[in-house]
């Protein structure tokens, strides 16, 4: 009967040695990867568009509506993707020009509730130094420089705080950069004042109280949650009194020319039916 041979012990050491050793590399390995972690890390990375992309993006969704848009999302396979919680309406509604309605790309600011102390009991001059302080510091509103003509401002906000972080003020500051309409997960304070400006806002109900002592700005120009659903900087916003849908910038060429068939086929039956019933055609059929 052949007898397996043995090994030399010393081979058996030097495997264990190199597991050993690789053990020890993986080790290290993973503790320089926890470290840097620990400091904070963003695995989705933020796309830059210049404006010359956005504005001919901007030209194939020209006068399309959330219907239309979304029958395209269907048909490239996007179905339920992009629709916002239809608890965020538009503030105002114009049934004539339709000028609440907006299409716009992305740009995104992220809020959160503060675990700071609220400023207690004060002198004013105090108090409205705190305030400047916290405005300035602590939830500032650094996205402006990035607004431009076609812009469309999407906020995610501290949802439960009882905060207007969108006012009457600053939402003319945005239009005057460029800001087509403005979309936030949250609410927004002066609404009629805001209705009046007739500056397109699309939020989920009345906020009062100021930033200070309420939230921070986290991040501007990543990805958020807004309405319960991704939004990437530079996707194509698309809102009106049907509510907000999002659409992904990779798959937006389609999705244009798709809802650019649908509304013509509509725009063309409507028109026939207004003939019919002696209606005088609106901006909805022309």
């Amino acid at each position: 009967m052949l007898v397996p041979e043995r090994r030399p012990d010393n081979v058996r050491y030097m495997r264990l040695k190199c597991v050993l050793v690789c053990a020890w590399l993986c080790a290290i390995v993973v503790a320089a990867q926890g470290a840097d972690l620990r400091a904070g890390t963003n695995f989705i990375a933020t796309s830059v568009f210049n404006a010359d992309e956005d504005n001919r993006l901007l030209a194939q969704f020209a006068g399309l509506r959330v219907a239309d848009v979304c029958d395209g999302m269907d048909a490239v396979e996007l179905q339920n993707i992009g629709l916002m919680d239809a608890e965020i309406r538009p503030l105002w509604r114009d049934t004539e020009k339709f000028s609440h309605r907006f299409i716009g790309i992305a740009v995104t600011a992220r809020y959160m509730p503060t675990q700071r102390p609220p400023a207690g009991k004060m002198q004013t001059e105090d108090y409205d130094k705190w305030v400047g302080e916290w405005y300035s510091k602590k939830s500032s509103e650094p996205f402006v420089a990035l607004l431009r003509p076609g812009s469309a401002l999407v906020i995610e906000d501290a949802s439960e705080a009882d905060v207007g972080s969108i006012g009457s003020n600053n939402i003319m500051t945005w239009k005057l950069r460029g800001c087509v309409g403005v979309v936030t997960s949250a609410t927004a304070r002066d609404t009629d004042e805001i209705i009046t400006e007739k500056v397109p806002l699309y939020f989920r109900r009345p906020g009062r109280g100021i930033r200070p002592g309420r939230n921070e700005i986290e991040s501007v120009n990543r990805p958020i949650v807004c309405g319960g659903v991704s939004v990437m900087p530079g996707d194509v916003i698309v809102a009106d009194g049907d509510g907000v849908l999002v659409v992904p910038r990779a798959r937006a060429t389609e999705v244009a020319a798709y809802a650019k068939k649908i509304l013509d086929g509509d725009k063309a039956a409507r028109r026939k039916l207004y003939e019919k019933l002696g209606l005088p055609p609106d901006d909805s059929v022309k």
